[in-house]
């Protein structure tokens, strides 16, 4: 890459990641490419000659955000953790997420935008289940996950518990006892009557 081409690449990261942190605060339909412009320090002419128009930077954006989140998901995979605490990482990682903010307008861009769910799906299948599948049989393999358990099973109950966390802390932190987010975490892991 030259220094035209490094350039270039360095503007159009930080026009994507000035957008994504307006889509934090701001209503996505309400952002204009000056608003962004101006965010970013670039020109409007600058943006539309990058994305073309603001439906294509949004686009770019949320590929972004797919992509950072699932590499947040990967590096936690294949770091030296315990089973145990990529477990936990799966299941808080949408709470301690900095992009956690832009997930109604996310989940309604994957919904409408048949470019960002193909992306999506394919990213998910590519890169993200064979990880999951290898955490399980490691688990299978290590006793931390009954073979009662189907992985079917596995799935639905973790994407439920993900789907709540942001409600469960939220109860937590109104109670002010923030150790029962562990106790919430050992009923997930253990049941509520422990190991068998």
């Amino acid at each position: 890459m030259n220094g035209f081409e490094r350039r270039a690449f360095q503007i159009k990261g930080n026009i994507i990641q000035t957008t994504l942190e307006m889509l934090k605060t701001w209503d996505s339909s309400k952002i204009r490419i000056a608003d962004i412009a101006k965010t970013a320090n670039v020109s409007q002419v600058t943006i539309y000659n990058y994305f073309g128009n603001k439906e294509a930077l949004l686009r770019e954006a949320v590929k972004k955000y797919i992509e950072d989140s699932f590499n947040d998901f990967l590096e936690n995979m294949n770091g030296d953790y315990t089973f145990k605490e990529k477990i936990e990482s799966i299941i808080l990682q949408e709470r301690e997420s900095s992009l956690s903010s832009l997930t109604p307008f996310f989940m309604r861009l994957v919904k409408e935008d048949q470019e960002i769910a193909q992306f999506m799906e394919k990213e998910y299948n590519e890169r993200i289940l064979p990880a999951f599948l290898q955490l399980i049989e490691e688990g299978r393999k290590n006793g931390k996950i009954s073979d009662k358990i189907s992985n079917e099973g596995l799935f639905v109950f973790i994407n439920f518990s993900m789907k709540y966390t942001n409600e469960l802390y939220d109860s937590i932190q109104q109670t002010g006892n923030m150790n029962l987010m562990n106790e919430m975490l050992h009923i997930f892991l253990y049941g509520i009557c422990g190991k068998e």
